[in-house]
């Protein structure tokens, strides 16, 4: 018996990037789709590229229509998902990709979102480890509510969060830089994201600590670290469609040699499907991980600044929403961790 699934935000970027990678599981049967300006069309007219489910008619999003399905993907921005979800049966797989359930810190949430916090989820970064070397896909089997993490802290925390576990980097000296393309702010029309206005050029954002994904990348960080860690984060647009690429940097602790930290990022990933250290000398590009499921990252050590730099890149709509999202689905549902997930990066 298939796994019955309703997909949320069906028409944006990340609604149709999970029915994307959900057309080839072979243990789920997507029901249902929803949106909201588009409701009542044929899905096709709106996403000819998802052929498998171009018939299926576009329903409005709201608790009556979602009810009845194992699976629900909330695909929604950040404060229009909570309420929906709070009406859905607690035996349902909520799988939320919006920010509403991410923070464990209502005053963080406040602080960044200017709204009541909805509650905490586990949350849905199965490779991210604590301080005792646990990882938290531990916290996802049987859970029935997800908390998709933001596409920055995905890459941002599986960069550094080795090093803060092990002990070797200074929670006080935290900087990240990261650049973004430009799916990662939506499909909504906005001016500064046309193409006149982005090609050839970049263009720095929610610079000086007030970026949203601040608090959830220092919440991952304290988490490894067993202690408060504090970061400098700028994100920038960079002129491309999709993609990540995150360089952060840590002081370390005490003197070490760039082979001690690869040793310490090597067991941390080694066993891992998705996450990955390229070898000495090769540095990741984000066109490695395009419409992949992979993290690829390089690390080195800067003696003179004493200085950890790691560079990671995804893909900011798979690895870095509904690859995620999938991926946690399939914990929870104790199904294998890889299943719909196999897709290498393209290239050219």
């Amino acid at each position: 018996m298939s796994i019955s699934v309703a997909v949320t935000g069906a028409t944006g970027y990340a609604g149709g990037e999970v029915l994307r990678l959900l057309a080839t599981h072979p243990e789920v049967e997507v029901k249902t789709v929803t949106a909201h300006s588009n409701a009542g069309q044929r899905l096709g007219g709106v996403a000819p590229h998802l052929r498998k489910y171009a018939e299926m008619m576009i329903s409005e999003t709201s608790p009556e229509t979602l009810i009845g399905h194992d699976v629900v993907f909330m695909m929604l921005p950040h404060g229009a998902s909570a309420q929906i979800a709070a009406q859905l049966p607690v035996n349902t797989l909520v799988i939320d990709a919006g920010a509403d359930h991410r923070l464990n810190s209502a005053e963080d949430w406040e602080k960044f979102y200017q709204s009541e916090h909805a509650g905490t989820w586990p949350y849905g970064l199965p490779e991210l480890i604590d301080q005792t070397g646990k990882k938290q896909r531990e916290k996802l089997g049987g859970t029935k509510r997800v908390a998709v993490p933001g596409c920055y802290p995905t890459a941002s925390l599986l960069a550094l969060t080795p090093g803060f576990q092990a002990g070797v980097l200074d929670s006080r000296d935290v900087v990240i830089v990261a650049a973004s393309g430009t799916s990662g702010a939506g499909k909504s029309a906005k001016t500064h994201l046309i193409g006149a206005e982005v090609m050839g050029g970049m263009s720095p954002y929610g610079v000086g600590g007030m970026h949203r994904h601040t608090p959830e990348i220092e919440q991952g960080y304290s988490l490894a670290a067993g202690k408060p860690v504090q970061i400098s984060f700028t994100p920038t647009l960079a002129p491309m469609p999709r993609g990540i690429l995150v360089t952060a940097t840590a002081k370390v602790t005490a003197p070490v040699s760039e082979e001690e930290l690869r040793t310490i990022w090597e067991k941390a990933y080694s066993a891992e499907d998705f996450v990955h250290l390229l070898p000495a000398g090769q540095w990741p590009s984000t066109k490695m991980v395009q419409g992949s499921n992979h993290a690829v990252m390089q690390l080195a050590y800067d003696a003179h600044a004493h200085r950890v730099i790691v560079t990671c890149v995804i893909d900011n709509l798979t690895k870095g929403t509904a690859g995620g999202a999938i991926q946690s689905m399939n914990i929870a549902l104790n199904l294998p961790e890889n299943l719909g997930l196999l897709q290498e990066g393209l290239a050219p």
